[in-house]
């Protein structure tokens, strides 16, 4: 059972921000103090990737645990309550992922992964530094 009324879930919804969002804001603050520059959300490029390193020919997506349903992991739940509408979107958004990655990649770009739980406090410069070396290799 939701433990929010119909009212406040949509409010909290209606917050979650597509770009410019905290996790992306971590990224993007780390990359640029190593020395990375990028550019953010091109939208001339598939699935518009969050950061883009032409110098590296590689993109970086910054993706949220439950939008893009992350395999294995205890932020990513099936909601319970308007079963169908949730199915058909969420497993839209990793068809449509899928497509992207492999768009990009037949245009040459090595394309990296950043999930959500992997920028939580306990394991986020493991993952910020291995994310340094898998843009220069």
């Amino acid at each position: 059972m939701d433990n929010h009324t119909k009212e406040v879930r949509s409010y909290n919804m209606s917050r979650i921000r597509s770009k410019d969002n905290k996790p992306e804001e971590i990224v993007r603050k780390y990359l640029f103090n190593k020395g990375f520059r990028y550019r953010k959300n091109v939208k001339t490029l598939p699935g518009c990737p969050d950061i883009v390193l032409p110098k590296y020919k590689t993109v970086v997506f910054i993706n949220g645990c439950f939008w893009h349903m992350h395999d294995n992991c205890p932020r990513f739940v099936w909601p319970k309550s308007n079963v169908e509408y949730w199915t058909k979107k969420l497993l839209g958004n990793k068809k449509r992922d899928e497509g992207n990655i492999l768009s990009l990649e037949e245009l040459g770009w090595k394309v990296i992964i950043v999930w959500e739980c992997e920028l939580k406090k306990a394991v986020r410069d493991e993952r910020l530094s291995l994310l340094c070396r898998q843009i220069e290799k």
